[in-house]
């Protein structure tokens, strides 16, 4: 993980940006770096804990859906079983636990640091960055293992591997504005973390990660598309790593600007709300 965030720092070289946003950008390299060091410090297996964890959601609901409920999966190129379905099944988990760990943090990201809320120089806008890129680099470690189980059951890999930058922007721009948004209200009201833990529950069985979009009614299907940026995010994962071909371009460009909506709309009441955050803390 170290490494991950290091390699950040080498953009500095190529992007011709200000100084002072490279000071920002050093700065929350840094606290990323320190999140990660400090989350699992003395434990034995380290950093492995969040791909354990990660494994074991796999594992509970595979077994759950495919081999309790039986749910059926076909998919091109792939054989159905029980393997094919635990690997569809990881390529949609990954983006939402990268999604639902780093927006529970956010939420909390300013409550439990007063102290450097009361410091009028530290750039209060990068606290809410923080939980959401640490969660983000941590299903880093999933998805270099869905690679791999991908390659071992398939004895190849897609060139649209190279595309998931385009589906890593707005899922990291739903995550942070929506991080944004809750980190602000969370100052005034301490109960919007686990009024947050109860909307992610919802919302992760409205959507189709954990079963297949087709078991869903067709005259609710395209709403559960359109509407949910977090399905269209899923379905090109599975897209991207899986299939080897895009199938949710509208979906995915949908899904696109409403994480830019969101992302400037949290962002815009978190700068409304921060000038009170030390008053209140």
């Amino acid at each position: 993980m170290r490494g991950v965030v290091r390699k950040a720092g080498r953009l500095k070289r190529i992007l011709p940006i200000e100084e002072k946003w490279w000071a920002k950008f050093d700065l929350l390299r840094t606290l990323v770096r320190r999140d990660l060091e400090a989350r699992y410090k003395g434990s034995i297996l380290g950093n492995l804990w969040p791909l354990l964890n990660q494994l074991s959601q796999l594992l509970i609901y595979t077994y759950v859906f495919s081999i309790v409920l039986k749910v059926k999966l076909s998919l091109k190129g792939l054989p159905e079983n029980n393997f094919t379905f635990g690997l569809w099944l990881f390529a949609g988990l990954l983006p939402w636990i990268a999604f639902s760990g780093g927006l529970i943090q956010a939420a909390s990201s300013v409550v439990t640091q007063p102290n450097l809320v009361k410091k009028v120089v530290f750039p209060l806008a990068l606290l809410p960055l923080v939980p959401v890129l640490s969660t983000f680099i941590e299903s880093s470690f999933g998805l270099m293992a869905l690679i791999f189980f991908v390659a071992l059951n398939n004895h190849t890999l897609h060139t649209t591997l190279a595309l998931l930058p385009l589906v890593w922007l707005p899922q990291l721009l739903l995550t942070a504005g929506l991080g944004y948004l809750t980190t602000g209200l969370t100052v005034f009201l301490r109960d919007i973390p686990q009024t947050l833990g109860v909307i992610l529950q919802i919302w992760l069985y409205l959507t189709p990660i954990i079963y297949p979009a087709s078991s869903i009614p067709p005259e609710w299907r395209s709403w559960v598309f359109w509407l949910n940026p977090m399905t269209a995010i899923a379905e090109v994962y599975r897209d991207l790593v899986l299939v080897g071909e895009v199938k949710h371009w509208g979906e995915w460009g949908v899904a696109s600007i409403v994480a830019v909506v969101i992302f400037c709309g949290g962002l815009w009441c978190y700068q409304r709300l921060r000038p009170a955050f030390a008053d209140v803390l």
